[in-house]
């Protein structure tokens, strides 16, 4: 690392004010400070206590929390096209995860290329460094898509969240929408047909490469929410829906593998335990009310491990950029996400998956949330002044 360390330091006056590389300055910015803590200190007067965990190490802490899900969810685009050709008994386990991989691969480079290449133009044009919120949702956005989602759609719906969702808003801290899920919902709203149904959306159905099978035209899958949504039984056991080998979203199958991502956020304090709770106890809630109305015939627990509950309660609804921030706002927050949620997939059978939406709405309240948890504490303190 010393190396590294002492050659960034001989290239970098080429990338400063003057340097026959200025224009690349923030592209050279974004790179030193990823691998490397700034060391800049603060040219004010006031007392400043810095540590080497800034945003970008928090964000490297959520990508290295996101790996087992990405990789469970490679095997498990392998898995489900051997399993749609009816040659599973024939496969390994490599060729399945190779598979899988060759699939999901593309799209992460589409993601990162288009948003990272939009945030470097413009930090350029506002003479920033480049921001390092995108390194996150680089790799959320492949995770939360089917795995056919065509790369042209994926580029389009990327630029569009970036650049209305995120960098309208002044950038990274300050966007009100979870970038990676505006990128879904403009898919979802744009080509349903790309995210949803039972045809071709969740199975990979060619070879890559010789790797993998070619599905016959007549299959079709459908989630386990999309079968409960027509009114069908689920067709896989509780076991395959655990572990994760259902059809879905590229990374939100396993709940195991996301059991382990939370894992990890929580014991490094990055993510925050009071909205990740809140979330399954919210949508607990109300599962086991609409279950004793009537409304539903699955358990209440049973819609933990559907669809993106547990993914989205990990991942989506502890983002600190757009969740709530105050201590007893994130058990509003997390138990609204829930409750609305549920309340999605139960009531409205065209749109099964519930969890997008509950996130999006909660970020739009959460500056609500915050502002009344504040004015409460005001309140009751003023009280306590006034009796003394």
């Amino acid at each position: 690392m010393n190396a590294l360390r002492n050659y960034l330091d001989r290239i970098k006056p080429n990338f400063e004010e003057g340097g026959r590389l200025h224009a690349f300055h923030s592209l050279f910015d974004g790179l030193e400070t990823f691998a490397f803590v700034p060391r800049t200190t603060s040219r004010v007067g006031s007392v400043n206590i810095h540590d080497a965990i800034d945003s970008k190490r928090i964000m490297s802490f959520v990508v290295i929390a996101l790996v087992p899900a990405l990789l469970f969810g490679m095997y498990n685009v392998g898995y489900q096209n051997a399993l749609a050709a009816g040659q599973l008994a024939n496969a390994s386990f490599w060729g399945l995860f190779w598979y899988g991989f060759l699939a999901v691969l593309p799209k992460i480079i589409v993601s990162y290329v288009v948003g990272l290449g939009i945030e470097f133009v413009v930090a350029q044009w506002k003479n920033e460094e480049i921001q390092e919120g995108f390194l996150v949702s680089g790799i959320l956005i492949p995770m939360i898509v089917p795995v056919n989602t065509p790369l042209w759609m994926l580029a389009i719906a990327v630029a569009f969240s970036v650049i209305l969702a995120k960098e309208i808003f002044g950038g990274t801290g300050m966007n009100i929408f979870n970038p990676a899920l505006v990128t879904r919902a403009f898919l979802f709203f744009s080509y349903p047909s790309v995210m949803t149904g039972d045809d071709n959306v969740w199975v990979a159905q060619d070879t890559i490469f010789g790797l993998g099978y070619n599905v016959p035209d007549t299959y079709s899958a459908a989630t386990p929410l999309g079968e409960l949504a027509a009114g069908n039984p689920i067709s896989s056991d509780l076991f395959a829906q655990v572990c994760g080998l259902i059809p879905g979203s590229i990374g939100e199958t396993s709940v195991i593998a996301i059991a382990l991502g939370a894992l990890l956020l929580l014991a490094s304090g990055v993510a925050s335990w009071k909205t990740m709770l809140s979330v399954f106890v919210g949508g607990g809630l109300m599962g086991w009310l609409m279950q004793a109305l009537g409304l539903t015939q699955i358990e209440w627990w049973h819609h933990f491990v559907l669809g993106g509950f547990a993914f989205g309660a990990v991942f989506m609804a502890t983002d600190p950029v757009t969740s709530a921030r105050t201590e007893c706002g994130k058990y509003v927050y997390g138990l609204l996400i829930g409750i609305v949620a549920v309340m999605v997939r139960v009531l409205n059978p065209g749109y099964p998956e519930g969890m997008m939406l509950a996130i999006l709405l909660m970020n739009l309240f959460a500056p609500l949330i915050d502002y009344c948890v504040v004015e409460r504490n005001i309140s009751m303190r003023q009280k306590r002044a006034t009796k003394k």
